[in-house]
């Protein structure tokens, strides 16, 4: 991983060894990290020096070199964001470098070990999210094989695999996708939820309404990044909420109406505060959303989203919280335990 760097490294450096060695040992789960957005920057430099040499011919992919450089150029120095849009500019670098199966596998393990491995774990329980894509050298159902054979690695309950639908999707790739999950599902493989992500601007949400009953058929968790930006509306955002998801991602700019129906209903609020402050969807901890979740003693799991470019670990986002303010939210240890508990408490099965 990255060094960590910004808002999450002021905060963590700021608390004492005994804080740290509290959160170090805080029983926590992460539930939102994406997996191409959590791939240690050392691995994806080795995948690009492979690619480079030879990778771009064995896929035939269509992303060029100095594409693929330029990317890992701007991923070492830290990637400067206007706004939220510019985060998805990053990728197509790193998904020309997981575009094997192999180079795939490498990378899921990077990941899952810099959250469960070493002496210190980020955390108990992991839900890594991933779209899957369908390259030269592999099929979804590859990709999504290849992930799982990496997860399961880990004894039963230690971490599950969440199937991402991308908003941009048509009908036959989301038809795709969605049996994959429910298929994996009913074989007893560790696929335990579905996720809605992507160009938080981007497709119609009425199109997605039978896939969610299909998943909630297959016994499957749903989690959808919602309310993102401001330009999402409250139409589009009350007709997501209708689909009765379990967690919401982000749920940045949330009405009143929209907010009365997630109190009622304890949708747990995935809260990625570094990747909101960098992105700039909030301009402060102080005027965070989490404050009115945290008041009302709702259910909130703090997550990563993404970890390489957002130069954070979840070590770190659990220092914004216990941090004093200006440079966290000051609250107390057990406030903090009780968002740890709260996480673990939301983890799909």
């Amino acid at each position: 991983m990255s060094a960590i760097s910004g808002p999450a490294a002021a905060a963590l450096d700021s608390l004492s060894p005994t804080q740290v060695t509290f959160l170090d040992s805080l029983p926590k789960a992460e539930l939102h990290a994406h997996l191409n957005g959590s791939i240690p920057i050392s691995v994806l430099q080795e995948l690009a020096t492979e690619y480079l040499s030879n990778g771009s011919q064995l896929t035939a992919a269509a992303v060029s070199n100095d594409t693929v450089r330029a990317g890992i150029e701007k991923l070492m120095a830290g990637p400067v964001l206007d706004e939220i849009h510019d985060f998805f500019h990053l990728f197509p670098a790193i998904y020309a470098l997981t575009s094997t199966p192999a180079a795939l596998a490498r990378a899921t393990r990077a990941v899952l070990s810099t959250f469960l491995d070493g002496e210190s774990p980020q955390c108990i329980h992991l839900e890594l999210r991933t779209t899957p894509r369908a390259t030269p050298a592999m099929s979804r159902d590859v990709y999504l094989q290849t992930v799982l054979a990496e997860i399961e690695r880990y004894e039963p309950g230690k971490v599950g695999l969440i199937v991402s639908i991308d908003r941009r999707m048509g009908k036959s790739d989301l038809e795709e996708c969605l049996n994959l999950a429910c298929a994996l599902r009913g074989a007893g493989r560790r696929v335990v939820g579905l996720d809605l992500c992507g160009d938080p601007l981007a497709g119609n949400m009425d199109d997605f309404a039978p896939y969610f009953v299909q998943a909630k058929r297959a016994g499957l968790g749903i989690t959808l990044h919602i309310a993102e930006t401001l330009e999402n509306s409250l139409e589009e955002t009350l007709r997501l909420l209708s689909y009765g998801p379990n967690r919401l991602g982000h749920a940045t700019f949330l009405n009143e109406e929209a907010i009365a129906i997630v109190l009622e209903k304890k949708m747990c609020i995935e809260i990625c505060l570094s990747s909101n402050l960098l992105c700039k969807t909030v301009q402060s901890l102080d005027s965070h959303h989490i404050l009115q979740y945290l008041k009302a003693d709702h259910p909130i799991s703090i997550c990563t989203d993404d970890i390489l470019p957002f130069r954070t670990s979840l070590i770190a986002e659990y220092a914004l919280l216990l941090a004093e303010k200006p440079l966290g939210l000051g609250l107390s240890e057990n406030e903090v335990r009780r968002i740890g508990q709260m996480s673990i408490e939301a983890r799909f099965t």
